[in-house]
Order: structure tokens, then C-alpha cells, then sequence
């Protein structure tokens, strides 16, 4: 398992994009100003954090809506092998809440929540974005 980044989950996406692109002058991977997702990193590296329409992720998992009181963050974690990967965790106690899932084309996903009821994403790539 790899730390992915800490997503951000939105409701003004355009403001907060403009907030961490101009004003902390932080990089985007790729250019989204009007969203649903970007994400920026650090260093070149391929960790750091991202922005989501919280409407985007409600439609996957139902339960966030569009309360900016409801869920704010998540974290994800890249796997190779999001099918074994869950198996492991589910063998140890996990229980999931969706998937494992296709997200987009490129991306299969699965969501599950730790003890305190945080949204954990576990992320298997398929085929990697270009970057910037």
C-alpha cells in the first residue's frame, strides 16, 4: 500500500481550486479550474492533495450529500491489487462500504471506513494520467 494524497471534499470548487493554485501558488497535475477533481503535488512527487466535488463522490457512495457539515476529507491509498487487497482487509475486519468498483476508465476503487467512521479510498491504477 502507497499513500495517494488527502482529498478535499468541496462544494465551491472553483474557489478553493483558485485558492491553492494562486494563492499558496501550489502546481495542479493538469488544469481543472472548473473541477470536479484536481489534484497537486509535491516535490514532482506523486503523494499530495487533492479536490473533489463533494456532489461527484456522493454519487459513488450516496450517503455524503451536499452538506458542507457532512463528510469534509478522505484518504487514499494506492494498491496494486485492489481485489486481493480487499480480501486481506475483509479477512482482518474491514467492512466495506463500496466496490471494489471502475471509477473511471482508468482508476477501480474501493471506499471503507475506519473505527472513528473516516472515509478511507483504496485506488488501483490502470493506466496513469498524463501529467502537466
Amino acid at each position: 500500500m502507497e499513500f495517494a494524497q488527502v482529498r478535499l471534499l468541496v462544494t465551491d470548487f472553483r474557489g478553493c481550486y483558485r485558492f491553492y493554485r494562486q494563492v499558496l501558488g501550489l502546481d495542479p497535475q493538469f488544469e481543472a479550474p472548473d473541477g470536479p477533481y484536481a489534484k497537486f503535488s509535491f516535490d514532482g512527487g506523486s503523494a499530495g492533495l487533492a479536490l473533489q466535488e463533494r456532489a461527484q463522490l456522493a454519487e459513488v457512495l450516496g450517503e455524503l450529500g451536499t452538506a458542507p457539515d457532512g463528510y469534509r476529507s478522505l484518504v487514499v491509498l494506492r494498491v496494486d491489487d485492489l481485489d486481493g487487497c480487499c480480501a486481506e482487509i475483509i479477512g482482518r475486519g474491514a467492512v466495506l462500504v463500496h466496490g471494489p468498483a471502475a471509477m473511471t476508465d482508468r482508476m477501480r476503487v474501493a471506499h471503507l471506513k475506519d473505527p472513528d467512521g473516516n472515509i478511507v479510498e483504496l485506488q488501483q491504477w490502470l493506466e496513469l494520467r498524463e501529467t502537466v
